[in-house]
């Protein structure tokens, strides 16, 4: 991955385009760069009428260059390349653990956030791309547990004992996230254990038989992959037996109430909450759209994987 500074040519050719009218998508395509490093130049640039000249833009692209080796060792084009990472949803420690393993830059998750928040400050919009934390834990003190009441399923404690030790790949962890849709439109969550790796289901109906089919659908779209399943007790993994059936696959259930038996899946889901936040209905989310989302957070360098992304550790094994 190779990151460069706009330049004069690609000024001026901007605006040319922007004579002509075209978006800022359009532009990007034109000169084959990101929408977000397009819309990033025009706005830092802009005179104070509004207008964009590739002259002026040029003297205050110099400008920062200026007062960024004043002001910091990094200089303008490691921070173009800090932004690019930040803009694509990477925390500002993945940001760091991964530019140092490849040995593009060497910059702190501190130093990293402190831009963030000064961006922040300035009117910029970096800081938009952190992950937000709202979730909120509630206790069930006094209530009864009626939950996970299925005759001849498997408690978690029956599972091989390398599922625990993560040596293997192919056991996995589901799970679904709900949205506000009234018991129907929700997403079945698959994640591998050791490797992080993540595949997403859409259910019209938050129901046994559609978690079923959907379950089976994505075990098929990784035959031999899957050598154990282990799921919470909700009543959509009730038609377990039906996956186990069509697939030879075991299903195994965590202790009601015991979140961190199935911590990977817990933790992808915080992660896929930022973009599909709580309270908001899931009736427009496709299956595309969730793919779109695994693929995202499959390619998003993990501490714990030495910052290496799940689907590299999940390729390899």
């Amino acid at each position: 991955m190779k990151y460069r500074q706009i330049t004069s040519s690609e000024r001026y050719a901007i605006a040319a385009l922007r004579k002509r009218k075209l978006s800022i998508r359009e532009i990007a395509v034109e000169l084959r760069r990101s929408p977000a490093t397009i819309s990033r130049e025009v706005r830092r640039n802009l005179s104070t009428q509004g207008r964009y000249s590739p002259d002026k833009a040029d003297s205050y692209a110099v400008a920062r260059r200026r007062r960024s080796r004043r002001n910091s060792h990094f200089c303008a084009e490691d921070w173009l390349l800090v932004d690019e990472l930040i803009e694509a949803d990477w925390s500002p420690e993945q940001v760091s653990g991964w530019l140092r393993l490849h040995g593009l830059l060497s910059i702190s998750y501190e130093t990293i956030y402190l831009r963030v928040w000064h961006d922040k400050r300035c009117g910029g919009e970096l800081w938009t791309h952190m992950r937000q934390a709202t979730k909120k834990r509630r206790k069930r003190n006094g209530s009864h547990d009626s939950r996970g009441r299925l005759p001849g399923k498997r408690h978690i404690s029956e599972r091989p004992p390398e599922v625990e030790t993560r040596e293997t790949v192919g056991h996995w962890e589901i799970d679904t996230i709900m949205g506000d849709d009234h018991g129907r439109h929700s997403a079945l969550t698959v994640v591998e254990r050791k490797t992080g790796f993540l595949q997403m289901g859409k259910l019209v109906r938050h129901c046994a038989a559609d978690a079923s089919a959907r379950t089976v659908e994505l075990i098929e779209r990784q035959p031999g992959r899957f050598l154990t399943i282990t799921a919470d007790n909700g009543t959509e993994f009730h038609g377990y037996k039906v996956t186990e059936d069509a697939t030879g696959v075991p299903f195994y259930f965590a202790t009601p109430h015991h979140s961190w038996e199935r911590g990977t899946n817990e933790n992808t889901n915080g992660l896929i909450r930022q973009y599909l936040p709580k309270r908001k209905s899931m009736a427009h989310v496709t299956q595309a759209d969730l793919d779109a989302i695994a693929g995202k957070l499959n390619s998003r360098p993990r501490k714990r994987l030495g910052y290496r992304t799940p689907e590299e550790c999940y390729a390899q094994s």
